[in-house]
């Protein structure tokens, strides 16, 4: 029986840790350095750090303040947000990063995967896909922060990045963001089981057992923002990771 990693996904603007939900009315948190230290404390599997408006904005990444978070964290850290280049790539893991999470430049250049891939391995690159549901009800995977959709349903998406190298998918509904009202089981299902590389839950999480029902439904590692940042949905901010996720599969 494997244990399942258990993420907190952090979202970085303008060098402060923010909130969204549904990606839309940021709410700020407090400091991501800080965040850092306590999950150091908390023992945290590993993180995940998204500059989640970085490509809307048209920003270049900022290699000083994450190369600052992650001089902090004392568990394996994934940076996602503006990277658009095999050379973009190469800095983050300079900036002491363990993987690069991809989401909108693959729409563009699908290469990009083989060309990180080949020099740092499949294992450190996070194919990401931001998942919503259209006005007639059908999911569609969308770039740019949820905001430009694509030609492509999940499990087409899903399957083109594993056949061109990834080492995870992290499958993320736009929807359930911020909601705490549990992942999308059937389409982390669907997903999982047409691929073999690991999937990453996300979207939703608002309690241990929604965890566990995704690792049921073939998720290979769970991921959160609202659970790990907040006291209970509608109340205020609180750093943490709760005690007793161990969850295994």
């Amino acid at each position: 029986m494997r244990r399942i990693r258990v993420i907190p996904v952090l979202l970085l603007k303008n060098g402060g840790l923010y909130k969204t939900i549904s990606f839309k009315n940021p709410k700020y948190i407090g400091d991501p350095t800080n965040a850092v230290k306590i999950f150091n404390e908390k023992e945290t599997d590993e993180l995940i750090l998204l500059d989640y408006n970085a490509t809307v904005d048209k920003r270049g990444i900022d290699f000083k303040r994450i190369e600052e978070i992650s001089g902090e964290a004392f568990m394996p850290m994934a940076y996602g947000g503006g990277i658009k280049s095999l050379d973009d790539a190469k800095r983050v893991f300079d900036c002491g990063f363990e993987k690069v999470v991809i989401n909108s430049a693959f729409f563009d250049n699908i290469g990009l995967i083989d060309e990180i891939a080949g020099i740092y391995g499949a294992q450190a690159v996070v194919g990401s896909m931001d998942v919503k549901k259209t006005l007639l009800g059908k999911n569609k995977v969308f770039a740019a922060s949820g905001s430009k959709k694509t030609k492509y349903d999940p499990l087409e998406w899903a399957m083109k990045l594993e056949e061109h190298g990834v080492g995870e998918i992290m499958v993320n509904s736009v929807d359930r963001d911020g909601s705490w009202d549990g992942y999308d089981l059937a389409l982390i299902n669907k997903i999982t089981e047409q691929v073999t590389v690991p999937v990453i839950a996300c979207g939703g999480a608002g309690s241990v057992d929604d965890m566990k029902e995704a690792v049921a439904s073939g998720a290979s590692a769970v991921a959160a923002g609202s659970m790990f940042v907040f006291q209970k949905k509608g109340m205020g901010v609180l750093i943490s990771f709760p005690t007793g996720v161990t969850i295994k599969g």
